[in-house]
């Protein structure tokens, strides 16, 4: 199994690092289905996994010159807030429910992305300290209620409601996701279902994934870079909607 565990380390990281988001979506099935841990135990492991490759990423980006730290802490620090206190709320509702409103967002997402005409290169057109605090408290709102969340709600919103380039939001959420990883793990980390070895394998597997795909990004332009991200957020948003319909009965 050492092969299958570091090929999708590999690509965990490849995704992060040329997407900015991909992690735990491809993470938590690509453990419980191809490794065969239990739910709980993928949902830690993928924290310590992605946050440890984003932490990575995102130094990546920073000597690219891609990352704007100001904003990702920003955006991040209030984020943290609000996941943390809407998370209640996704217990509430039943594992289909919230995975069918999360592909619909998805796919809202996507297509929004898909119509936009052009996507500034280089220009960064600083937003007001509030719209960037505000845009990151909407997507850790729906992160917590959701309970499923990182770069697929993080990039559109840099680079649509705060005003990022693509290249700068792709940097500049991985620094949000390790965030959002190191405060949910420190609440799973008790829980007992920490595997050492099969973290170090796929976050060492997964740097190098991380490492190129922070490199492609800087030889892909911004729009044939998000057109690919619209895509892929779309087709997972299929994928979703089309698993779980058949679960509400």
């Amino acid at each position: 199994m050492l092969w299958l565990e570091l090929l999708l380390g590999f690509s965990i990281g490849l995704s992060l690092g040329l997407l900015g988001g991909g992690g735990s979506i491809l993470t938590v099935p690509a453990l419980v289905y191809l490794v065969g841990q239990t739910p709980q135990a993928a949902v830690t492991t993928s924290l310590a996994i992605v946050g440890a490759n984003s932490l990575m990423g995102a130094s990546f980006h920073r000597s690219q010159g891609t990352l704007n730290w100001r904003i990702a802490l920003t955006f991040g620090g209030s984020g943290m807030v609000t996941a943390y206190f809407a998370s209640g709320i996704s217990k509430l509702l039943p594992p289909a429910v919230l995975l069918i409103a999360f592909a619909v967002l998805m796919l809202v997402i996507g297509v929004f992305l898909l119509k936009q005409k052009d996507v500034q290169e280089i220009s960064m057109a600083e937003k007001p300290l509030w719209v960037t605090l505000a845009s990151g408290a909407a997507v850790g709102l729906l992160t917590g209620v959701l309970g499923v969340g990182g770069g697929f709600l993080i990039v559109p919103a840099l680079v649509m409601l705060v005003g990022l380039p693509m290249q700068m939001a792709v940097g500049t959420s991985l620094v949000v996701i390790a965030m959002n990883s190191i405060a949910g793990l420190a609440g799973h980390i008790h829980d007992g279902a920490v595997q050492p070895l099969l973290i170090l394998i796929f976050t060492a597997s997964g740097l190098v994934g991380t490492f190129a795909g922070s490199r492609l990004t800087t030889y892909l332009p911004a729009k044939k870079l998000q057109t690919v991200f619209a895509w892929f957020v779309i087709l997972l948003a299929v994928f979703l909607l089309a698993d779980n319909f058949n679960k509400l009965h």
